[in-house]
């Protein structure tokens, strides 16, 4: 064995065991739902270079280089957007592209028709 070589690894798995499968199958259908964390601030959406007139939406969740809005409407993977919020007393713009989205699954988001989109910020 060189330095170069990966450790033989110590455990190994029959993931088709009837343990593990059956363990496994308790997984499916499980989503991840962060929201909650991050203090949700109501904005308004511009879709499109040209958008003159925004439409309300809410902020959900934001990190560097990256927003979360969920919205009572679909916006295509790709199109530009501009997110406007008030934040310490001013308007503050930001210019992004969805870069995926979808509808929500909690009951209550399908019932207001929400969609929920990942905008990465230019």
């Amino acid at each position: 064995m060189s330095r170069y070589d990966k450790p033989p690894s110590g455990n190994s798995v029959d993931w088709n065991h009837p343990d593990i499968q059956l363990l496994l199958s308790k997984t499916e259908g499980w989503n991840l739902d962060n929201r909650g964390v991050y203090p949700c601030a109501p904005c308004e959406l511009h879709v499109g270079w040209g958008a003159g007139v925004g439409r309300h939406a809410t902020l959900i969740y934001e990190r560097e280089g990256v927003m979360v809005v969920e919205a009572n409407f679909a916006i295509p993977k790709g199109e530009h957007v501009r997110v406007d919020r008030t934040q310490g007393g001013a308007m503050r713009s930001i210019w992004g592209i969805v870069m995926d989205g979808r509808e929500g699954f909690r009951a209550e988001d399908r019932a207001q028709g929400l969609h929920v989109h990942w905008v990465h910020m230019r």
